[in-house]
């Protein structure tokens, strides 16, 4: 069997048949000739070929093969943003009555996406304690089409057990978002999970150049998710981006085994740090998640820590102003470490309460470790601390 590596550089990657050029051409063209009217006839009437590049490219059909090897996924449909990913996989799933199951902790924007969009078009929604498979069993009704979870999850790195969560979800698809783990340390799909996505954004590409998402799965469902994502609401991802998003992913084991190596040393430390009052990294052995996270994802936790500085609101923003070395920004997966304070930012779109009831304590950090030196981040983090 090809491993990770081996599979990120080559995978999608052939060389081009007519110019023997090594790196997949970046076609631009918006339209593609037709041979006759039947040829025609043919590309629409069956799907084949390439007809228009809203609904498929030859630069991004690279980018989906490397992405589906790396996920061990049969196919894959790249799309303009991770949310668009997001969009595309539960519009294909569920109609107006249906129900979904919801990880109650999740990225705002997810979260947004049901109130504001799913709901108003008649799809309730029940969000659960994801970290108790029960709570899905429980919540799960026969109107239920989709279990829609994060492992780990933005921000606090809950951690769900995919498969006992596939086991309560039922018939239900069961739906993970796996951008914090990548397809280096975890691969949902082989636990249970009927469709994966990804914010490409992030890990995938790596240097912060480019948006994207990815839907993953069977080739049934991934092309359901096509036609409503990309070919219906156009959500078309640029064949540069996909050149971008492709070339980063070569590097995707490399990155993961440095960040998360960081990632780890830097939560010992922090957990040991007298400003900080919690530490949430699923390689801690004091993690609720720590004995599912070391079952069901491999070499390593990943390249997030999360944690609350001693002092709530105002010894937080003091910490996060304090850094030098650390950028603060609102995305993370990229060389650069990136850090956010989520009630502010990435979250403040949840209320206070609701915020509570996921765990996002008004201090709470994200931290999103890059390739830089442990020693330096560290210094930069203690130094910040004492600022509280």
């Amino acid at each position: 069997m090809t491993r990770f590596d081996t599979l990120a550089v080559h995978a999608g990657d052939d060389p081009d048949p007519q110019t023997g050029a090594l790196e997949p051409p970046i076609v631009l063209s918006s339209a593609y000739a037709f041979e006759d009217a039947e040829d025609a006839a043919t590309r629409f009437r069956e799907g084949v070929g390439h007809v228009y590049s809203r609904w498929r490219n030859p630069t991004v059909e690279a980018l989906e093969r490397k992405l589906a090897a790396l996920e061990g996924a049969e196919a894959a449909v790249a799309l303009a943003s991770g949310m668009a990913a997001v969009h595309a996989a539960l519009v294909s799933c569920v109609s107006a009555g249906d129900h979904v199951i919801a990880s109650r902790s999740l990225y705002a924007e997810s979260v947004r996406l049901f109130e504001e969009l799913l709901r108003r078009f008649g799809v309730e929604v029940t969000y659960v304690d994801a970290t108790r498979p029960e709570a899905i069993a429980e919540a799960r009704r026969p109107s239920t089409k989709v279990v829609y979870l994060e492992t780990p999850s933005n921000p606090t790195l809950a951690i769900t057990d995919l498969a006992a969560a596939r086991a309560a979800a039922g018939d239900a698809t069961v739906i993970v978002d796996s951008t914090f783990a990548t397809p280096y340390h975890q691969r949902p799909l082989e636990l249970g999970a009927d469709l994966v996505v990804h914010s490409a954004t992030k890990f995938l590409c790596g240097h912060g150049d480019a948006v994207g998402g990815v839907v993953l799965g069977a080739t049934e469902p991934v092309e359901a998710a096509r036609r409503v994502g990309v070919r219906t609401a156009g959500a078309a991802l640029s064949p540069v981006t996909a050149m971008l998003i492709g070339r980063g992913a070569r590097t995707l084991g490399l990155r993961m085994r440095r960040a998360s190596a960081t990632a780890l040393e830097l939560a010992v430390r922090l957990d040991a740090h007298p400003a900080v009052e919690r530490v949430l990294y699923p390689g801690l052995s004091s993690h609720p998640g720590h004995a599912v996270a070391a079952r069901q994802m491999r070499s390593g936790f990943g390249a997030l820590v999360a944690f609350e500085v001693e002092g709530g609101l105002a010894a937080g923003a003091r910490c996060y102003d304090g850094l030098e070395v650390i950028t603060r920004a609102v995305s993370l997966g990229d060389v650069r470490s990136l850090i956010t304070h989520a009630a502010s930012t990435t979250h403040a779109s949840l209320s206070p309460a609701r915020r509570a009831e996921a765990g996002i304590g008004e201090g709470l950090l994200r931290l999103s470790v890059g390739i830089e030196d442990v020693e330096d981040l560290w210094a930069d983090l203690d130094h910040a601390l004492a600022t509280r």
